[in-house]
């Protein structure tokens, strides 16, 4: 069965925001709630679209994961406070703390490739930072680099800025820490995942000050197949696009002839097939088995 949490009454809790793949609830007539119970649907979403298509267990494989990521980041505050939730959303959800989320999207790139190398190929340059000449598709960049963008409403598509930009939205030392928290995460997942045989080519992070404490908290999800380019190191290969653990079956059909689907058009994507709908679940499933050791149930 698919899940979509927007159709869901919990009791003790009041549904307030629907986003592309997470629902926000906040404890029912409690007028200032500190915390909010973060609910991860079966939605894709694809070139700005949220698809009519679910893909089963998506969303509970980003909960696992990131809870699983969190706990390998030790050290590094972040917004869980409990996994105790209602059973109808049992391993789909969070109780999180409210943050004052920071309206930046904090990335960080191991390896140039999508956005970065587009631009890259025009200026030779990521979100304004100079790069060596003669890298191609997948090519690592030591030491990593940090390539914010700025926060997108549902439905529009985040736009790379640079980091004086940054300082300019939140100021020298946030943005200086923002920078630093955001490639020490890169830094060590990138080596756990290659331990497992997986490349970390980039990750989206997202930041908040926690109200009660006033410290940087590492919020929504984190090192997911949504929010990060997995690619298995086994056949990783500078010079050509690289297979990913995420929705690349999705994309890749949607942009083929097959869809019928015109990108350009303002007509909404069709529904996926069959097999590309298993096809992406089972590379969601891989990814979250490969990298923490543990079987999806």
């Amino acid at each position: 069965m698919n899940f979509d949490p927007g159709h869901l009454e919990l009791p003790g809790w009041t549904h307030v925001y629907s986003g592309k793949v997470r629902d926000l609830y906040v404890p029912a007539g409690v007028a200032e709630a500190d915390t909010v119970l973060v609910v991860a649907s079966d939605r894709i979403s694809a070139y700005d679209h949220v698809l009519e298509t679910p893909i089963p267990d998506k969303g509970r494989i980003l909960t696992q994961l990131s809870l699983w990521w969190f706990e390998q980041l030790d050290g590094v505050a972040n917004h869980v406070v409990s996994t105790d939730v209602p059973d109808a959303v049992a391993g789909r959800a969070m109780v999180c703390r409210k943050l004052d989320m920071f309206p930046v999207e904090c990335i960080a790139r191991g390896y140039l490739t999508g956005s970065g190398l587009a631009e890259y190929r025009e200026s030779g340059t990521v979100c304004a930072l100079p790069l060596p000449g003669g890298l191609v598709d997948g090519s690592r960049l030591e030491p990593a680099i940090f390539t914010p963008s700025a926060k997108a409403e549902v439905g529009e598509h985040d736009e790379n800025i640079t980091y004086d930009d940054v300082v300019a939205i939140v100021g020298d030392d946030i943005a200086a820490k923002l920078r630093d928290k955001t490639l020490e995460i890169y830094r060590r997942a990138e080596e756990i995942a290659r331990n497992r045989g997986i490349i970390l080519a980039d990750t989206k992070v997202e930041f908040g000050t926690d109200p009660a404490t006033g410290e940087i908290t590492l919020g929504d999800e984190v090192l997911t197949p949504d929010s990060s380019r997995f690619w298995d190191a086994a056949t990783y290969e500078p010079g050509q696009a690289q297979p990913s653990f995420d929705k690349q079956f999705v994309r890749d059909w949607l942009t083929s002839a097959a869809s019928g689907w015109d990108r350009k058009s303002d007509v909404p994507p069709p529904a996926l097939p069959e097999d590309i709908v298993e096809r992406t679940r089972g590379r969601y499933v891989e990814a979250y088995e490969r990298l923490t050791g543990r079987q999806f149930a």
